[in-house]
């Protein structure tokens, strides 16, 4: 008898994790990040990167059709090509290269993206990087 007392105990339980861990499931899977991605396709940015495990700051400044940034006493212009409110592309005026970046969640002041080249090489790992910009002005 205190074996099937103990065996229906442990039936229990589990029912209840169940329960739980179905629910925890069920109200993380309903959340989506915040986008309003409209509201950082102009302005001036800082981002921070990492060289050689030093970590920097950098900025750009971008409008609808260009975008240039300053880093490392350097500076960079590409031209921007929306692919949507939370995509785009920059292509470099110097090389040539592609970048698409995709914007996953915004705040008041930042937005979180993930970026990688344009152009894929099928010999090539497809390496997705993510970063973080801050507005600084509009």
């Amino acid at each position: 008898m205190a074996n099937f007392k103990l065996i229906a105990y442990f039936c229990d339980m589990k029912i209840k994790y169940f329960y739980l861990i179905a629910s925890a499931c069920l109200v993380t899977a309903c959340y989506t990040p915040k986008r309003d991605c409209k509201d950082f396709k102009t302005g001036e940015f800082t981002f921070d990167y990492e060289i050689s495990g030093e970590k920097k700051t950098g900025r750009f400044t971008r409008d609808e059709n260009y975008s240039v940034e300053y880093y490392e006493n350097k500076i960079d212009s590409s031209s921007v090509r929306w692919i949507n409110d939370c995509e785009f592309v920059l292509k470099s005026l110097k090389d040539q290269s592609s970048i698409h970046f995709k914007i996953l969640e915004t705040t008041e002041n930042s937005y979180t993206f993930e970026y990688s080249n344009a152009a894929r090489d099928p010999k090539k790992e497809l390496v997705v990087m993510r970063g973080e910009a801050i507005k600084v002005k509009q």
